[in-house]
C-alpha cells in the first residue's frame, strides 16, 4: 500500500500570491516538511508552481511501483558485465541502487574535484537539520565569493531575498552558488558549523575519499570519488525534498521586483525521456563536466555518476550511453 500525501497538503509548497503583494513564496507547514524530508510522497508529487513538471514516480519505502533506496548501501565492486560502453569522462560509476552492485566502473575509487555535485551534500545537511523552510534569507555580498574559490556568474544579486526553500531550489535546480553559500551562512553556527556537518555526514556514510571546504563546489578542494558520490546519490534519493527540487525542469522565481526564469542545468531532466529521480550537474575547470543521478532503468533503481567529461555534450552522451546500456541488461530474479 502506498504511503500517501494528499495533493492538498503537498500543494502548501507551491506558490502563494494570496496576500496580493505580487511576490510568490514557497509555503511550508511542519507536516509538509516532515513528509518531504522523510521521503514520503504520493504518486503525484506536485512541483512548485511555474515548473513544467507535474508528476514524479513513487519512491516511498512501501511503494510497489519502484524500489526505494535502503538506508545504507554497501558498494560491491564485482562488475562482470561485458560489452560495456566507452565513455569520455575521467571517472564513472553505475550502481544498482537497491543492491549496491557495481554495473560499470571507471576510476571510481579515485578522488577528483566535484564542483557543484557538492550541492547534493549541502541539500542533505539542510534536510537533516529540519530548519524553518519559510524563513527569509537575504543574500549578502559574502555569498558571492569565498577564499580559494573560482569566480562564477549568477543572475542573483546581493540584497535579493527568498525563503530557505527557494534558496535550496535555486541551488539544486539552477545550481546558483550564492544560494548554496547563503544556506551555509544561515545554518545554526554559521559556515564553519555547516562545513563540519557536511564532512561528518560524509564520514558517517562511509565516503572515505570525500572532503568539503565549502558548500557550493566552487573550491577545487571539494573532492570525492565516483564511488563515494554513488553512496551520496543513493542517500539523497531518500529525501522527497531533494528528489523534487533537483528534478524540477523549470521555475519562475518571483523576487518581487523581477522574475528569474530558470531552467534545470541537466539537459536530460529538461528534455524528459528518462525517469530521473535525483539530478545534479557540476563544472569548474579542475573538475570538468560532472553529473550525478538516481534513475530507474528497466525497473532497476540505478545510480549514475560521471566526473571530468570534456564538455556538456560529452557528459550528456556518456550518461545516455550508460543508461541505454543498463536498460538492456538482463533483469535479476
Amino acid at each position: 500500500m502506498l504511503l500517501s500525501m494528499s495533493s492538498t497538503s503537498f500543494a502548501e509548497l507551491v506558490m502563494d500570491t494570496s496576500k496580493g503583494t505580487g511576490q510568490a513564496t514557497l509555503n511550508w507547514s511542519s507536516e509538509d516538511v516532515s513528509q518531504l524530508l522523510n521521503g514520503d510522497a504520493s504518486a503525484e508529487e506536485v512541483s512548485p508552481q511555474g515548473s513544467t513538471k507535474v508528476t514524479t514516480s513513487v519512491r516511498s519505502s512501501n511503494a510497489g511501483v519502484t524500489h526505494s533506496a535502503p538506508k545504507t548501501v554497501q558498494v560491491l565492486n564485482n562488475s562482470n558485465y561485458g560489452n560495456q560502453p566507452s565513455i569520455n569522462a575521467r571517472a564513472a560509476l553505475v550502481m544498482d541502487g537497491q543492491t549496491g552492485e557495481v554495473l560499470y566502473s571507471k576510476n571510481s575509487n579515485t578522488a577528483f574535484p566535484i564542483a557543484s555535485l557538492t550541492k547534493l551534500m549541502t541539500a542533505v545537511v539542510i534536510a537533516d537539520a529540519r530548519l524553518n523552510m519559510s524563513e527569509k534569507i537575504t543574500l549578502q555580498q559574502t555569498d558571492f565569493s569565498c577564499s580559494g574559490c573560482k569566480s562564477s556568474s549568477s543572475t542573483l544579486r546581493a540584497g535579493d531575498s527568498m525563503n530557505r526553500a527557494e534558496a535550496l531550489l535555486f541551488a539544486l535546480m539552477k545550481s546558483e552558488n550564492p544560494a548554496a553559500s547563503a544556506l551555509a551562512r544561515t545554518f545554526p553556527g554559521g559556515r564553519a558549523a555547516f562545513i563540519s556537518a557536511m564532512n561528518a555526514k560524509a564520514k558517517a556514510l562511509g565516503m572515505h575519499s570525500t572532503h568539503y571546504l565549502e558548500s557550493t563546489g566552487l573550491h577545487p578542494g571539494n573532492v570525492s570519488s565516483a564511488r563515494d558520490l554513488g553512496i551520496l546519490v543513493n542517500t539523497a534519493s531518500q529525501y522527497g525534498l531533494i528528489r523534487q527540487f533537483s528534478t524540477t525542469p523549470s521555475y519562475d522565481f518571483n523576487l518581487g521586483y523581477r522574475v528569474l526564469k530558470s531552467n534545470n542545468t541537466n539537459a536530460l531532466v529538461r528534455n524528459g525521456g528518462w525517469n530521473i529521480n535525483i539530478s545534479k550537474t557540476g563544472y569548474i575547470n579542475e573538475a570538468g563536466r560532472c553529473v550525478a543521478m538516481h534513475t530507474t532503468l528497466n525497473n532497476r533503481p540505478a545510480v549514475v555518476v560521471l566526473l571530468g567529461a570534456d564538455s556538456s555534450a560529452a557528459r550528456t552522451n556518456d550518461a545516455t550511453r550508460l543508461m541505454t546500456w543498463v536498460s538492456q541488461l538482463p533483469k535479476r530474479i
